[in-house]
């Protein structure tokens, strides 16, 4: 990291060491005996210029990395002009004690007084940098946020369509045809969950976030229909014990749905999904039996628009594993508070 923070920056360290000799021509030009107070004053000032300012930028970044501005934005400013301060003081007398040593050079009389000069300029602009970063950090937290609205928006809008889709229609039509002549009481109770999967389609399309019990619920009335359609060929078994988390409405749903629409259902080869809690996720693994020829049209958005759902409620990323003969998805659990 520091290899890396002295890359992007040597430009700023050759302007500052520049900077800091043409300051002492001002001061001590290298004539009538001040060529020896000229070089040790611009090299002590170049030090002490990248030291403070190169050495402030990264340390800035190092508590920015362990403290969010848009978490904890007033302990991120304290603990963050402490470091500054704590880093100022410790590289000033470290400077002038090395060059005391090595170059007989005390800071004394005028030189003193640039010395404080330079470190309340420094000051000024650690404070700069810190108010920088702050309303940087504020102003990408406004974007991304935008951006997750809009993903949602769109992931909602398609999943609505994806759900009123002809295929989806026929299929659910189809099979409720059959059942009125077969049987008339299990007709009623699909007419009720085709009902309910539509309600939940509609009253979550401004929700963010929605109980897990609540995607559980409407799971259950989607998998019915599709139980009606596919039978024992379609397999699926829940093992969440009550969790207390949030999930974006609809994203359990598209990964079964994409599970049913990719892969082989017979009764030679059963679809089996599971839904389980593995550690602080919730995993979704399927039997890998890919069809060569898709008989519905896809979405077009799966599992990147997911992705990009979490990635504005949580840092932990949603993860994809494919086998021969298993695929699976781990959604990291979000809780209550994340909303």
């Amino acid at each position: 990291m520091l290899k890396q923070f002295c890359k992007e920056n040597y430009r700023t360290a050759i302007l500052l060491v520049l900077g800091s000799f043409a300051l002492s021509l001002v001061f001590f030009p290298p004539y009538n005996g001040k060529l020896n107070l000229f070089l040790k004053f611009g090299s002590f000032t170049a030090a002490l210029w990248v030291f403070l300012w190169l050495g402030n930028a990264h340390t800035s970044g190092w508590v920015s990395n362990r403290i969010s501005w848009t978490e904890e934005p007033i302990k991120r400013f304290l603990v963050g002009m402490l470091v500054m301060v704590v880093y100022t003081v410790s590289a000033v007398s470290l400077l002038v004690w090395l060059f005391r040593m090595a170059l007989n050079f005390d800071i004394s009389g005028d030189l003193k007084g640039m010395l404080y000069g330079s470190l309340i300029v420094t000051l000024v602009i650690s404070l700069f940098m810190h108010s920088r970063g702050f309303l940087q950090n504020w102003k990408q937290a406004a974007i991304d946020a935008e951006r997750a609205k809009q993903e949602s928006l769109r992931a909602q809008y398609v999943s609505l369509r994806s759900q009123v889709n002809p295929h989806f229609l026929f299929n659910s039509l189809n099979a409720l045809t059959n059942l009125v002549y077969e049987d008339q009481g299990k007709a009623a109770s699909f007419i009720k969950q085709l009902s309910e999967v539509y309600r939940y389609v509609l009253d979550t399309h401004s929700r963010e976030l929605v109980p897990l019990s609540e995607e559980l619920k409407f799971l259950n009335s989607y998998l019915y229909l599709q139980k009606i359609r596919f039978g024992e060929k379609l397999q699926v078994s829940f093992t969440l014990n009550d969790l207390n988390t949030q999930v974006p409405p609809l994203a359990m749903q598209m990964l079964l749905e994409n599970a049913i629409k990719h892969n082989i259902i017979s009764d030679e080869s059963p679809l089996v999904i599971r839904v389980f809690k593995e550690g602080d996720a919730i995993c979704i693994t399927n039997s890998f039996q890919k069809r060569m020829v898709l008989s519905e049209e896809t979405s077009g958005i799966g599992l990147a628009n997911i992705r990009k759902r979490y990635e504005f409620f949580t840092s932990k990323e949603v993860v994809v594993e494919q086998t021969d003969n298993l695929f699976t998805v781990r959604l990291p659990m979000i809780r209550p508070e994340a909303s």
